[in-house]
């Protein structure tokens, strides 16, 4: 029988929990994370006032639009697809700086093997990384041959608040091929997902209880066969799909002009550690007009308690 007393008792220590649960909350440190295919930041053939021209830059309105969209969300960590080389990371690090931010002390970005890869992956970060690899050889059977990973894979390693997490930025093969035997590219995707998921599994086996992301443009939709190379082997969660909406309930990352289309292609996944640290409605997908013009992607963005 429950006495007076006793539900006393078990009000004070319910109170003691909630009391203690606000309190980490508190105390507790936010990191975002962002990730954003910037649309050929970087000079190649454009129509331009409705002309075509060869080599021309990423306009200056969608410059403008690019900076709005990363001073609105602000994040600690931002994972970059589609930059040119190192002079367009450099300029638009510049040009943050020079107006209003956000403010990154460190910047990471990688090259390609491949010659005619003009499309970079990139960082920029608050934190300095603790360590950084840039996989530049991954490579899988295609077809009776062999192909390359074109834009690899750019591993970096975060320590901030003594939690140590590792960010995987990808950007998969297009749905833009010439092969009829393969059509919008999803054979060779899906081996790319593959081989990527098989590098960081070795990294990272599931049963060491691993922190870590894999984000970027995936070139897939949610239950298309790469994305779930990522996401299970066999029975075993590998990642989670960190939930990101827009202002009006709209999941959709990339606008294909030509087809009037919408569709969901860029991600956040998450070790089950790291999902652990997601903060709840946090996910989400940049949806202000002033930001239509910076791509033909969406940012994304989460936070994540430390």
């Amino acid at each position: 029988m429950l006495t007076l007393s006793g539900v006393g008792a078990s009000l004070r220590f319910f109170l003691l929990l909630v009391f203690s649960w606000h309190l980490s909350l508190k105390s507790s440190e936010v990191v975002r994370v962002a990730s954003f295919n910037l649309q050929n930041y970087l000079s190649c053939e454009r129509i331009v006032d409705g002309k075509w021209r060869p080599d021309y830059p990423k306009p200056e309105v969608e410059k403008k639009a690019v900076r709005f969209s990363l001073k609105s969300v602000n994040p600690d960590i931002l994972a970059l697809q589609e930059i040119g080389d190192y002079r367009y990371l450099l300029e638009l690090w510049t040009d943050l700086n020079n107006t209003g931010g956000p403010f990154y002390k460190h910047a990471v970005w990688m090259p390609t093997e491949e010659e005619d890869e003009v499309r970079h992956l990139a960082y920029f970060s608050k934190f300095v990384p603790v360590s950084i690899k840039k996989h530049t050889n991954i490579s899988f059977k295609y077809f009776g041959g062999f192909e390359k990973s074109g834009r690899g894979l750019l591993e970096v390693c975060f320590n901030p608040y003594d939690a140590k997490f590792t960010l995987f930025n990808l950007h998969l093969k297009s749905m833009w091929t010439e092969r009829k035997d393969d059509p919008q590219a999803k054979i060779r995707r899906e081996k790319e997902a593959r081989s990527i998921r098989d590098l960081i599994r070795k990294k990272f086996p599931p049963d060491s209880n691993p922190s870590y992301l894999v984000l970027g443009d995936f070139n897939d939709h949610k239950n298309s066969a790469p994305l779930s190379r990522f996401l299970t082997v066999n029975k075993t969660i590998l990642t989670n799909v960190v939930p990101c909406i827009d202002s009006r309930g709209h999941k959709w990352t990339h606008y294909y002009k030509k087809q009037d289309s919408y569709s969901r292609l860029d991600y956040l996944l998450t070790s089950p550690a790291m999902f652990s640290r997601f903060v709840p409605n946090s996910g989400w997908i940049m949806d202000d007009k002033r930001s239509d013009l910076a791509s033909d992607h969406r940012l994304i963005y989460a936070d994540f308690a430390f």
